[in-house]
């Protein structure tokens, strides 16, 4: 496991993509809150290393909710960020988590829902498959890797990426994640134990296969599962989600 970051850390970087590390509790874009954020972080790193005039281009290609920490890859050209935007919606740019839960996780599962977000409230909500319409498909997959004191350690990879979906479609199947103060039973001060480890994507332009892994920080709860979390970032096993899954 890793030590806390409090800003990004860049793993890879060429003329056309960034890969990184986002910092729990970071903004990935800016809002209202006029709070510092990855992208701009970003632009700002760009054009001081390579002394570009005016603002540097940096496309967004998928997000990450404030609280949650993890790889992100980001474009440097509009050809890359079309490319990547691609890979999304055919599942070849894979984002790969791991979290804490209540209860005792499934070995293996399947979440499949239709969720509506309250823009007002920044709040998701799982709502009947007979609404869908009102609200967008959310699928996930998942592994139970290890069960302590009632909390587990679970795997997952994302179908689609809807707002806060890992935290309300776990919500909702009875297991929310450690330290959410928003759908689960977080205490303040608590950090969630949501953290995106492993990304896998086609480089835009030169089509290499890519892989990155970043670890946890070495803080609560992840400390309670260091041999398992250890045995992850060595070698993600192959059965976690078998072949033709998705």
């Amino acid at each position: 496991m890793s030590e806390i970051i409090k800003d990004p850390v860049i793993l890879y970087e060429d003329n056309h993509i960034v890969v990184l590390v986002k910092p729990a509790n970071m903004l990935v874009q800016g809002d209202s809150t006029g709070d510092p954020d990855v992208l701009s972080w970003l632009k700002q790193y760009i054009k001081e290393k390579y002394n570009k005039p005016g603002e540097a281009f940096i496309g967004l290609v998928h997000r990450m909710d404030r609280p949650v920490g993890g790889l992100l890859v980001f474009a440097r050209t509009s050809k890359a960020a079309s490319r990547l935007s691609e890979q999304v919606r055919t599942h070849e740019l894979c984002r790969e988590y791991v979290c804490v839960c209540q209860g005792d996780a499934p070995d293996r599962f399947t979440l499949h829902d239709w969720l509506q977000k309250d823009e007002a409230a920044n709040k998701v909500k799982v709502i009947p498959s007979y609404l869908k319409l009102q609200g967008k498909e959310a699928i996930l997959h998942g592994r139970g890797v290890a069960r302590r004191s009632g909390h587990s350690l679970v795997c997952i990879r994302l179908e689609t990426g809807r707002a806060h979906q890992i935290r309300v479609q776990m919500q909702h199947a009875g297991h929310p994640l450690w330290g959410d103060n928003r759908y689960g039973n977080g205490k303040r001060g608590q950090q969630i134990a949501l953290w995106g480890m492993r990304l896998t994507l086609n480089h835009p332009i030169t089509g290499e296969s890519m892989l990155f892994i970043a670890p946890p920080p070495e803080a609560a709860p992840w400390t309670a599962f260091t041999r398992e979390l250890d045995g992850l970032e060595k070698a993600w096993p192959q059965i976690i989600f078998e072949p033709g899954q998705l």
